[in-house]
C-alpha cells in the first residue's frame, strides 16, 4: 500500500482534519445573498435555538473564533482580578493558553490541583479552597474542568455532579472547557444536559473546531445572569464577528443532522481501533485509559524517533509525556493500518 503524505498528519491533532461535509454544506447555504452583521442574522438566531434544544434548557449562547477566547472570556466573566480559578494541573487553560485566562481577567490566578488520569481530585480542590481565607490569598471563585480531559479521559455524570455540589457548597462557579465535549457525550452515551447544567455547570465552552467545523466555539451560559455584558467582552477582545452567520451556520448543519455526535463517535471508534492495534506491538505501553478520541503511548526511543523520521506527526509534550495520538471525524482505517505497519516494523527492530 502506498502511504500518501497526508497520512503522516492523521494523528497529530483533531485540529488537522478538514471541515466535515455537514458543516461545509451549511456554510455554503449561509453564503447565499445578504445577511445582517454582528449576529443579527437568521443563521445565528437559529444556531442559538438549536443549542438550547440540544441541552433542553434556556441559555445564553455566544459564538467566538477559538477555544482560547472562549475559555478566557468565560472565566473572566466569572471572576474579579483578585479571585482565583482552580483547575487540574494538566488543564488546557494552564498548559496551552499562553496566560490568556490571566490576561483577560486582569490577573486572576490559576491554582493547580492534582488528580488521577487528568481528572481533578476534589479533595485537593477543597484543600485549596479552605487553605486560607485571609486577604493575602487570591479568593477561590471558579472551579474549571476539562471534558474530555487533556489525557483523554472523561468525567461521568456522577463525577460532574460531585464537582458541582462542591462548587456550590463553597460559592464557586463551575466552568467546563468542552473543546471535546461531543467526544465525551459520545463516550458516555448520556444526554448533554447530564454533564452540563443538570450537574451544576454554570458555563460551558462548547467545541466546534475539533468536532468538524472550520473554526468557532460556542460559549453557553446556563446561568444567564453571568452572561450580562458578555457581548461587550467579545467585542473588546476582537471576537465579535462582523459576518457572524459564518461562525453560526456550521452549528445548524451539524446539530440538525445529528452529525455533531456521529462525527465524535467515529473519532472515538477510530481511537479504540488504534488502541487495540497498539496493544499488540512489543515494547509499546498504553499510558491512560482511552475514553474519548486520543491514545497516549510510551514507545522505545528508537520507535518514537523512527516514526518521526518517517514523517509521522504527533505531539510528545502534552500531558505526562509519551506520544499523543489523536483521531478525528476524518480518520480512516487505512491511516490507522499505515501507522501500525510502520510502528510494528520499528518495534520489532527495537526488540530484536
Amino acid at each position: 500500500m502506498t502511504i500518501h503524505s497526508t497520512y503522516r498528519l492523521a494523528f497529530a491533532s483533531d485540529n488537522y482534519a478538514g471541515i466535515c461535509p455537514e458543516a461545509m454544506q451549511a456554510l455554503q447555504q449561509a453564503n447565499n445573498g445578504y445577511a445582517a452583521s454582528y449576529g443579527d442574522d437568521r443563521s445565528t438566531e437559529q444556531a442559538c435555538s438549536l443549542i438550547r434544544e440540544l441541552f433542553e434548557t434556556d441559555c445564553q449562547v455566544f459564538f467566538v473564533f477559538n477555544g482560547t477566547a472562549a475559555n478566557s472570556l468565560a472565566l473572566a466573566s466569572l471572576c474579579q482580578s483578585y479571585h482565583s480559578i482552580i483547575c487540574q494541573e494538566f488543564a488546557h487553560i494552564e498548559t496551552d493558553e499562553c496566560g490568556a485566562p490571566e490576561f483577560f481577567s486582569n490577573g486572576t490566578k490559576l491554582l493547580l490541583a492534582g488528580g488521577h488520569h487528568g481528572k481533578i481530585d476534589l479533595t485537593a480542590v477543597e484543600q485549596l479552597i479552605t487553605k486560607r481565607s485571609d486577604i493575602h490569598y487570591p479568593k477561590p471563585r471558579v472551579l474549571s474542568l476539562t471534558q474530555a480531559t487533556e489525557l483523554g479521559t472523561v468525567y461521568t455524570p456522577d463525577e460532574l455532579q460531585a464537582a458541582g455540589d462542591l462548587a456550590r457548597r463553597y460559592g464557586l462557579r463551575l466552568h467546563v472547557d468542552g473543546a471535546r465535549f461531543a467526544n465525551a457525550v459520545a463516550s458516555l452515551g448520556c444526554h448533554p444536559a447530564d454533564i452540563s447544567w443538570r450537574a451544576g455547570v454554570d458555563v460551558l465552552c462548547l467545541g466546534g473546531a475539533k468536532n468538524g467545523m472550520a473554526l468557532g466555539e460556542a460559549v453557553v451560559f446556563f446561568n444567564q445572569q453571568l452572561a450580562e455584558e458578555f457581548d461587550y467582552r467579545c467585542k473588546q477582545a476582537g471576537q465579535l464577528a462582523s459576518k457572524m452567520r459564518f461562525l453560526a451556520a456550521p452549528w445548524i448543519g451539524m446539530l440538525q443532522s445529528g452529525s455533531w455526535l456521529e462525527r465524535a463517535r467515529h473519532a472515538n471508534r477510530s481511537a479504540a481501533l488504534l488502541e487495540e492495534r497498539l496493544r499488540q506491538l512489543p515494547g509499546v505501553e498504553l499510558m491512560f485509559p482511552r475514553q474519548a478520541n486520543s491514545v497516549f503511548v510510551r514507545m522505545p526511543p528508537e520507535v518514537l524517533q523512527g516514526l518521526q523520521a518517517l514523517g509521522w506527526r504527533f505531539y510528545s509534550f502534552i500531558g505526562a509525556g509519551g506520544a499523543r495520538l489523536m483521531c478525528s471525524w476524518a480518520t480512516t482505517r487505512d491511516e490507522i493500518e499505515a501507522f501500525i505497519k510502520d510502528a510494528a516494523a520499528l518495534a520489532t527492530q527495537a526488540t530484536a
